[in-house]
């Protein structure tokens, strides 16, 4: 036999799946073969959409289905034992691996992040390929992991439901360099992911391996919006099940260990801060869901549910955190302890791109004045000034202004699918409100067939939260 003439897979099945087993690698739950770790950019051309090539590895070697610990990069014997170590290297950085091997068979180039003699590269014989005892000792001296109770804490597994379903290559990230930080006594972290990502099963993840490791054992999930609260009980926060109660009409049961909860329904302007009957140390994490909003703002009500529960873990979700003269994220949670950004969501394909359409308006870009004695719809005086997009909804509305936006997006529509889900942002409920009545004016033929076609769902609209499929939906921002 001619090692030159055999396939990469016959290499695979020959030399390299051998030399891991008599490493002590368990094929069943240690070793990971030709596993795909990106979508595919999606590319759009028309309305038609391709997508790009999917980014997979040959190996990835698992100490426990939570830790990836190795990436492995197979050639064919025509190339040399080193020939895959620059792709497996750069997989291994986007993947958080901190140990890269190439082989061609003959043996394997090592690449070792953990290196502490200055050689990060070396070759190995086929019989030399480390146990997995041997990478979890260097794993655990390279992220700090330096006591029992801490490596029982990283090493807790995810939950796993009927479907099989694990998290993403990105989500696994966050959700380890969490659990380690948290581990090791870090008392505020902070994660930047981008919208359509899955904040809410990443923090899902990291409350459940806190929770069911004992690191953690009374949470808080905290919240801004009651279509957030109640879409996360019935979403992934569901398997909780009787562990997790949901704090309503400032009614407090000390009986649970998984907390659901409005920031509105804990305080209020009044001095009614249902908070306050929790003790100081009742929780020992919070989870902030869209921190970069009230929370993030220091003299904030918010903020004052957070200092209350200050012993506890915070740990920040958002998609755009803040940092201004009032606002700072990066002051109260430190630096992000990871980053899953918009563009790298969509190169990976799990993103749709978008293309921006802008659309800029005469009364917008000119602002708008009253004519001299111009009345409003009840008859009183409007103020004799400019008034300019900071204005428009907020403290003037313009009919005309709406109807023009209506007719905008309807033309855009037309044009592309009128069907496809599109949410339209508003700046407050008199807005979402005024915008459903005009888009479903102009789109009259549409309405007539099915009354959902425009929906609100607004935080007091309970038919339009109930649903959220096709056709256009009004949110607002507040």
């Amino acid at each position: 036999m001619n090692k030159k003439d055999l396939s990469e897979s016959d290499i695979k099945a020959k030399f390299i799946t051998p030399a891991i087993h008599r490493s002590g690698w368990d094929e069943q739950t240690q070793i990971g073969r030709e596993i795909f770790f990106t979508d595919g950019r999606i590319y759009v051309k028309g309305k038609l959409t391709t997508r790009g090539k999917r980014k997979f590895a040959d190996y990835i070697l698992f100490y426990k289905p939570n830790v990836p610990i190795a990436v492995i990069e197979a050639k064919d014997n025509k190339h040399s034992v080193k020939s895959g170590i620059q792709q497996a290297i750069g997989y291994a950085e986007t993947l958080d691996i901190p140990f890269v091997f190439s082989s061609n068979g003959d043996g394997f180039y090592f690449h070792d992040k953990t290196a502490t003699d200055g050689a990060i590269e070396k070759e190995i014989s086929l019989d030399e390929f480390p146990s997995p005892e041997e990478l979890w000792k260097k794993y655990k001296i390279f992220k700090g992991i330096e006591s029992e109770e801490v490596e029982d804490i990283v090493a807790q597994d995810y939950y796993i439901d009927s479907t099989g379903r694990s998290p993403r290559y990105y989500q696994q990230i966050a959700i380890n360099r969490t659990v380690e930080a948290v581990a090791k006594g870090q008392q505020r972290i902070i994660l930047v992911m981008a919208t359509g990502t899955g904040k809410t099963y990443t923090a899902f993840q990291i409350i459940y391996r806190l929770w069911k490791s004992g690191a953690k054992k009374r949470i808080l999930f905290l919240a801004d919006r009651t279509a957030l609260i109640d879409q996360t009980a019935r979403g992934d926060f569901r398997h909780f099940k009787e562990a997790m109660t949901t704090i309503k009409h400032k009614q407090v049961d000390t009986a649970y260990n998984i907390y659901l909860a409005l920031y509105q329904g804990l305080s209020d302007s009044q001095g009614n801060d249902a908070y306050k009957q929790f003790s100081k140390d009742f929780f020992d994490l919070i989870v902030i869901d869209e921190c970069h909003r009230g929370s993030a703002k220091e003299d904030s009500k918010w903020r004052e549910i957070l200092e209350y529960f200050d012993n506890a873990t915070h740990i920040g979700l958002t998609a755009t955190p803040k940092e201004t003269s009032e606002v700072s994220n990066t002051e109260y949670f430190g630096e992000p302890i990871y980053t899953y950004s918009l563009r790298q969501g969509i190169d990976d394909g799990f993103l749709a791109p978008y293309k921006v359409v802008k659309v800029t308006l005469d009364i917008d870009a000119e602002g708008w004045r009253p004519p001299k004695g111009f009345l409003d719809k009840d008859g009183n005086p409007v103020e004799d000034r400019i008034y300019n997009r900071t204005d428009f909804d907020k403290n003037i509305v313009v009919d005309e202004r709406r109807e023009v936006v209506a007719k905008k997006i309807t033309e855009f529509l037309k044009g592309h699918d009128r069907f496809a889900k599109t949410i339209v942002f508003c700046t407050d409920i008199e807005h979402a409100e005024g915008m459903r009545s005009t888009l479903a004016n102009e789109n009259a033929d549409l309405v007539k067939e099915n009354s959902k076609y425009v929906m609100q769902i607004t935080g007091d609209n309970e038919e339009g939260k109930r649903d959220v499929n096709g056709g256009v939906k009004f949110c607002s921002f507040s």
